[in-house]
């Protein structure tokens, strides 16, 4: 099912196309990731998807209705990247005021089961000010999941937080996914491909491509492995090697066949063993950076 229907889509601020004609469906399913570089569109799309901005030209269908309907209300979610919480009352209250305001039932219910998903039940009588910036964040999810919305955008949910509170809404964005669709919008690929499946990439207002992350599954497989020194003579030995490549980001990406050598990855690691080369990263496949990096080199 179609969550997301973007037609034409275009917003302009004078001679600026923040957005250029984007045409895009968005299924629902596993977490889809946005991506793009800074001034790409992706906080314009976030906005126009939320109702927030009217499009110059084109049109957004949401949940099969126009964004901003009241139908939709409790079954969509946004959270802008500079949201925050007022910081003169305490968060239990808030999210209690969120929920009714979004005609969630039994709303003191739902914000006991919320505040338990981003584990700070025993933070709902506490103040913003009283709080990490990691648990501001965590709450701030809490309250995009109010009313158990099938839709929820999440625009850069872990800038700026410690590995500890970024894995925890990593998995939190996981183990909802059987019955919400997050699309997430950040600068950090590396957290990306750890939750999505999906990408959508803007740059210059203009959709570029969008698919799912993982590559091809065939008799060809690839591995991404940075060394502490120059590797490419050992990995060329290795039985079933089809190429090496050595990125700008300093990372071989090795392309082989699996029928030629089943055991490929053990293989491998015994011949950099053997060698006495020691590995840093390991990957299956290819990260979603370097399928970036390659596919704008090579356009």
């Amino acid at each position: 099912m179609a969550v997301i229907e973007c037609h034409r889509l275009s917003k302009h601020y004078g001679g600026l196309r923040a957005l250029d004609n984007i045409n895009l469906t968005i299924e629902s399913g596993k977490p889809i990731a946005l991506i793009g570089p800074n001034g790409a569109g992706k906080t314009t799309l976030i906005s126009a998807i939320s109702g927030f901005l009217r499009p110059t030209r084109g049109h957004v269908t949401v949940l099969n209705s126009k964004p901003g309907h009241r139908r939709i209300k409790q079954r969509f979610s946004v959270l802008p990247q500079d949201a925050e919480f007022d910081p003169n009352f305490s968060v239990g209250s808030q999210l209690s005021l969120y929920a009714k305001l979004r005609s969630v039932k039994h709303p003191d219910n739902d914000v006991s089961r919320v505040l338990e998903l981003v584990q700070l039940q025993d933070r709902a009588k506490s103040k913003p000010v009283d709080l990490s910036h990691g648990m501001k964040k965590r709450l701030l999810i809490a309250q995009a999941l109010l009313g158990n919305p099938d839709l929820v955008l999440l625009d850069e949910p872990t800038a700026g937080i410690d590995p500890p509170n970024a894995r925890l809404i990593r998995d939190l964005i996981s183990s909802e996914s059987d019955r919400t669709t997050f699309v997430v919008s950040s600068h950090n690929l590396d957290e990306l491909e750890k939750v999505c499946d999906r990408v959508i990439h803007l740059a210059d207002g203009k959709l570029l491509s969008q698919g799912a992350i993982s590559d091809e599954t065939s008799d060809l497989g690839y591995l991404t492995l940075v060394t502490d020194n120059d590797s490419s003579d050992v990995i060329n030995a290795v039985d079933g090697v089809l190429s090496v490549t050595r990125n700008q980001l300093n990372e071989y990406i090795v392309q082989f066949d699996h029928e030629l050598n089943p055991q490929f990855h053990i293989a491998l690691l015994q011949k950099l063993e053997q060698n006495n080369i020691r590995y840093k990263r390991l990957i299956n496949g290819r990260t979603l950076e370097e399928k970036l990096y390659r596919s704008n080199r090579e356009s």
